[in-house]
C-alpha cells in the first residue's frame, strides 16, 4: 500500500488569522493567551484539513519561522537576548523583529528594542527566515518543548504525526558565523542535541520524523559531503526512523550521497527533479522508503493527474509499501483553499489547485495506486478536462506580443552614453546636494487608506471619491517629506495594494485571488498575481498619481515601478512556458511605462529588482543562463530614457555579493540595497569589485518597529564610505516603508536625514 503524506501545511489560516492576531499581540491590544489559543485553533483545523493523509506533519506551525523555531530549540540564541527574563515567546519575537509587545520587559529597560535577527531568502523562494548566528562559542542546549507540545495535541486529535525538523546540516549552512569561525567545527557540538531531540520523540512514541535537508540539492564541497556522512551515521543509533527530505531541485551529484545515508527514507522533489527519480530507484537500498513529491508544492496548476500516474504505476509495482507519495515541498509556498474564491475568473480558477486542492489530488493518486484507476475514474475524467480547456483557452496566446517579443534586438538594452557621461547631466538637472537623502518608494499605508480601498472595492465609494482620497494621502505624503528635508521624494504609493499585484491588474494576461495568501515573513503575507497568458499593457499604470505627487513639489519626483524579474518572480508563473519568455513580455510592457513616465516630465525613475537574487538557480553551474535573461529583461525595461533621466533599482534581503558584476551589468544609475541588518556586511562586495555607479545602502531596517538613531546610520554610512567613494553614496532606508507607522517613520526619517546632514558637514 502506498503511503500519502504531507511535508507541511501553510500556517497564516484561510483568511490571515495568524497574521492579525500577531499585530494585535506586537500592538499590546491582545494577550499572549489570546494568541497562543489563536495558534492552538489554527493548528486544530490544518490537521483536520489534512483527514485523509496517512502521516500528517507536526511542527510545521510557527509564530514566525520554521528556521527561527529550530534555533530556540536548538537552544541557539543570540547574546543580546539572553538576559531578558519572562515568556520564551517574547524572547522569540524580540530576535524575530527587534522588540515584542509593549509592557513586556524589554520595553521597560530597552524603550528601543534590540537588534533584529538578519533576515534572507529560504533557498529560491519568497519565504524569508531569521538567519542562525555563530560564533566559536556557540554551544547548544536542547528545549523540545514547542514541538512535544504540538505533538501531544496532534495525538488528542487522533492525528498520525510525523514531526518536521530542519536537518543539521542545513541548519548550519544557512545560518552565519558572526566572526571568523569555521560553521563546521560547531558540528560535533550540535549532533548530540539532535540526538536528544530524537530521543524525546522517540519516548513519545513517534515512530517517523520528517529531516529537511534541502542542502542537497546544492552544489556541495567535500567538506560538506562528510559533513552529511558523519552527521547520520552518529544519528542512526537512535530509535526513530528517519525520513530524510530534500525539495527544491535536483540531487544530481549527490544521488549516491543522498540514497546511501543510514537513514530509513528519503523524500526526493519529482516535480523539479524528476531526472533524479531512475537513478535513485537503482541507488537505493531494498530496505528504505522512497517518497516523491509528485504535486508542485509552489505553483497552482492542477497536477496531469494521468500523466503522473502513467509514470508512478510501474514504480508502485516494484516499490510496494516502500514507496510514499507527497508534495514537492511544503505548502507553505501556496494560499490554503480556492474553495474560498467565489469572485476568481471562472475559467482560469477551474485550471488551478491551492494547498486543500492539491492534497485531494495526491488523495487521488493514492486511491488509483491502491485500488486501480477506475476508483477515481470520475476524478481523472474532469482533471484531464480541466487540463484540455487550458491548453485550447485563446486567452492564453497574443500574437502581437509573440511578434514583439520576436521583435527584442541588442539595441533595446543600450543607454545611449556610458554612466560616466551620464551622471553630470543627470547632477547639473538635480542639483542634489553630497550623501541625497531619498526612500524607497511607498509610506505607511493608514488605516485611511485601507477603509478607502476596502470602500472602492465594495461600491461604497466611487471612482472620484476613491481617487481624491488617494490624492489626499499623496499630498500628505509631499508635505511630510518636505517637511522632513528629503532630497528626492516619493509618492508613497498609496493607491498601490502590493508592489506586484497592483502592476498585474493593469496588465492583460493576469488574473487575481480573493484570499490567495502566502507568507513571505512573520506578519508579512501577499497574494501573488496568477500569470496564466502572453502579456501586454494596455494603458499607462502609473503616470497620473506620479505627475500628481510632482505637481506638488519643486524637488525631483522619482517615479517608482515594480520590475520584470520581481513580477515574474513574485507571481504563480505559467509552467506551460519558459520564465525567460514571461520576463520578456514583462520586460516589454513595463518598457512602455517608463518611457511614459519620462515624456510625462518624470526625470528619476526606479525599477524594484527586489527579487532578483530569488530565482537564482541552486546551482552555480546554472546560474549565468538566468543572469543573461533577467540582466537582458532590466535593461530593455530601463534603457530606452535619455541620459539626463536617472534610472534606480532597488534589491533586498538577498546576499548578492556573488552576482555583484552582474548587477553591475544592469547599469542602473543607482542602486539601493539592504544593509542595516546585516551591518553593512553586504558591502564586503565592494572591497574588491569597483562598482561604477552610485549606491546607496540602506541604513533602516523597515522591518522592526525599531528607530535607528543619527548615531546608529552615520556610523553604517561610515563603513560605507570605507568601500565606496562619498560622491557616489546615497542615504536611504532599506526597503518600503508601507508596513511601518507615521509614529515610527517621521523620527527614524529625521534621524537619516540628521545623519546626512552631519556627514555633508563633516562634523561626524
Amino acid at each position: 500500500m502506498t503511503t500519502i503524506h504531507n511535508l507541511g501545511f501553510p500556517r497564516i489560516g484561510a483568511r490571515r488569522e495568524l497574521k492579525f492576531a500577531l499585530e494585535s499581540y506586537w500592538k499590546g491590544e491582545s494577550s499572549r493567551d489570546d494568541l497562543n489559543a489563536l495558534g492552538t485553533a489554527l493548528r486544530q483545523r490544518h490537521w483536520a484539513d489534512q483527514t485523509g493523509i496517512d502521516l500528517v506533519p507536526v511542527g510545521d506551525f510557527s509564530f514566525y519561522d520554521q528556521i527561527l523555531d529550530m534555533s530556540f530549540t536548538l537552544g541557539n540564541l543570540p547574546d543580546r537576548v539572553l538576559s531578558f527574563q519572562g515568556d520564551v515567546l517574547d524572547n522569540y519575537f524580540r530576535v524575530a523583529r527587534g522588540r515584542s509587545a509593549p509592557g513586556t520587559d524589554d520595553q521597560a529597560r530597552c524603550c528601543s528594542g534590540v537588534a533584529a535577527g538578519e533576515m534572507t531568502k529560504w533557498f529560491d523562494t519568497n519565504y524569508h527566515y531569521i538567519v542562525p548566528e555563530f560564533t566559536a562559542e556557540t554551544r547548544f542546549r536542547l528545549d523540545a518543548s514547542r514541538l512535544l507540545e504540538q505533538l501531544a495535541e496532534a495525538r488528542a486529535r487522533g492525528v498520525n504525526a510525523k514531526p518536521v525538523i530542519i536537518g543539521p546540516v542545513t541548519y548550519l549552512a544557512i545560518g552565519k558565523a558572526k566572526d571568523d569561525s569555521d560553521k563546521l567545527a560547531l558540528l560535533p557540538r550540535l549532533l548530540p542535541v539532535y540526538a536528544q531531540l530524537l530521543d524525546s520523540l522517540a519516548e513519545q512514541g513517534v515512530e517517523w520524523v520528517q529531516i529537511d535537508e534541502p542542502l542537497l540539492v546544492t552544489e556541495l564541497d567535500a567538506d560538506w559531503r562528510h559533513a552529511f556522512n558523519a552527521a547520520y551515521h552518529e544519528l542512526k543509533s537512535g530509535r526513530i526512523k528517519l525520513l530524510l527530505a530534500t525539495y527544491f531541485g535536483q540531487l544530481l551529484e549527490n544521488q549516491y550521497l543522498a540514497a546511501n545515508l543510514p537513514v530509513a527514507g528519503l523524500h526526493i522533489d519529482a516535480i523539479n527533479g524528476r531526472e533524479d527519480v531512475g537513478p535513485i530507484l537503482n541507488l537505493l537500498p531494498s530496505s528504505k522508503v522512497l517518497s516523491l513529491g509528485v504535486i508542485n508544492g509552489r505553483n497552482i496548476w492542477k497536477t496531469d493527474l494521468t500523466a503522473v500516474l502513467d509514470w508512478l504505476e510501474p514504480i508502485a509495482q516494484r516499490l510496494g509499501e516502500r514507496l510514499w507519495i507527497a508534495p514537492s515541498c511544503s505548502l507553505l509556498h501556496v494560499p490554503v483553499d480556492l474553495g474560498s474564491e467565489e469572485r476568481l475568473d471562472a475559467e482560469v480558477k477551474s485550471w488551478l489547485a491551492f494547498a486543500l486542492q492539491k492534497l485531494d489530488e495526491l488523495k487521488v493518486l493514492g486511491t488509483a495506486l491502491r485500488d486501480g484507476r477506475e476508483a477515481v475514474r470520475e476524478a481523472l475524467t474532469s482533471n484531464q478536462a480541466a487540463l484540455l480547456a487550458r491548453r485550447s483557452s485563446p486567452r492564453v496566446t497574443n500574437p502581437a506580443v509573440q511578434a514583439a517579443v520576436a521583435r527584442i534586438d541588442a539595441h533595446m538594452g543600450m543607454r545611449e552614453s556610458r554612466y560616466t557621461n551620464r551622471a553630470p547631466k543627470q547632477a547639473e538637472w538635480l542639483k542634489l546636494p553630497a550623501f541625497p537623502t531619498t526612500t524607497i518608494g511607498s509610506f505607511p499605508q493608514t488605516a485611511e487608506i485601507r477603509q478607502a480601498r476596502s470602500d472602492f472595492k465594495a461600491g461604497r465609494l466611487d471612482l472620484a471619491g476613491y481617487k481624491a482620497a488617494m490624492r489626499s494621502e499623496i499630498a500628505r505624503s509631499v508635505r511630510e517629506q518636505e517637511a522632513l528635508g528629503l532630497d528626492v521624494l516619493v509618492h508613497g504609493e498609496a493607491e498601490r495594494n502590493d508592489m506586484v499585484e497592483y502592476f498585474g491588474e493593469q496588465l492583460d494576461g493576469y488574473v487575481f485571488s480573493q484570499f490567495g495568501w502566502v507568507q513571505s515573513y512573520g506578519s508579512r503575507c501577499v497574494k501573488p498575481p496568477i500569470l496564466f497568458g502572453d502579456i501586454s499593457r494596455p494603458r499607462p499604470m502609473t503616470v497620473d498619481w506620479i505627475t500628481y505627487a510632482q505637481s506638488l513639489t519643486r524637488k525631483p519626483m522619482k517615479g517608482m515601478l515594480t520590475g520584470p524579474v520581481t513580477i515574474l518572480n513574485w507571481s504563480f508563473v505559467r509552467d506551460d512556458q519558459l520564465r525567460s519568455a514571461s520576463c520578456r513580455q514583462l520586460a516589454l510592457a513595463i518598457r512602455q511605462e517608463v518611457l511614459d513616465l519620462e515624456r510625462a516630465g518624470i526625470r528619476v525613475i526606479q525599477i524594484d529588482e527586489a527579487a532578483l537574487r530569488e530565482g537564482l538557480p541552486l546551482r552555480k553551474s546554472r546560474w549565468q543562463d538566468y543572469l543573461d535573461w533577467t540582466v537582458e529583461s532590466f535593461r530593455i525595461t530601463a534603457n530606452g530614457v535619455r541620459d539626463e533621466t536617472q534610472i534606480h533599482t532597488h534589491m533586498c534581503y538577498s546576499e548578492f555579493n556573488d552576482i555583484i558584476t552582474a548587477i553591475a551589468d544592469m547599469d542602473a544609475d543607482v542602486i539601493t540595497i539592504e544593509t542595516s541588518r546585516s551591518d553593512m556586511e553586504l558591502l564586503d562586495a565592494f572591497d574588491d569589485f569597483k562598482y561604477p555607479n552610485e549606491i546607496g545602502p540602506g541604513v533602516y531596517d523597515i522591518h522592526s518597529p525599531n528607530i535607528p538613531t543619527q548615531e546608529d546610520i552615520v556610523g553604517l554610512m561610515k563603513k560605507a564610505i570605507e568601500r565606496i567613494p562619498a560622491e557616489r553614496l546615497w542615504v536611504n532606508p532599506d526597503c518600503g516603508l508601507k508596513t511601518r507607522q507615521w509614529a515610527e517613520v517621521t523620527p527614524a526619517l529625521t534621524n537619516m536625514v540628521a545623519a546626512a546632514k552631519c556627514l555633508r558637514a563633516s562634523r561626524c
